[in-house]
């Protein structure tokens, strides 16, 4: 697992009931990446993704903007480790 790179994300801003789970599992389904994301208390939406670090970079940077009905305020990043128990990326409740 040591050509994977994993983050976890916690991004706020207008981030719930906008689609922003769902674009999010659209955008890294098609970068190739695996993971989870889920809304968290506050408003706020908490990612874990891994993949190849180029396409995780991709990703972050999608999570600054977000689907377009969303207003992303901040995104916090922590490096985390890979887990090779994930083979899709997929929304969480």
């Amino acid at each position: 697992m040591s050509d994977l790179k994993a983050v976890r994300c916690h991004i706020s801003g207008r981030v719930t009931g906008v689609g922003f789970r769902y674009a999010a599992r659209e955008r890294a389904s098609d970068l190739g990446l695996t993971g989870w994301i889920r809304n968290i208390s506050g408003d706020r939406v908490e990612a874990f993704a891994q993949g190849p670090p180029g396409l995780v970079a991709v990703f972050l940077t999608w999570l600054h903007e977000g689907p377009t009905a969303a207003e992303v305020e901040q995104v916090d990043e922590v490096p985390a480790r890979p887990d090779a128990r994930f083979v899709a990326f997929e929304v969480r409740r």
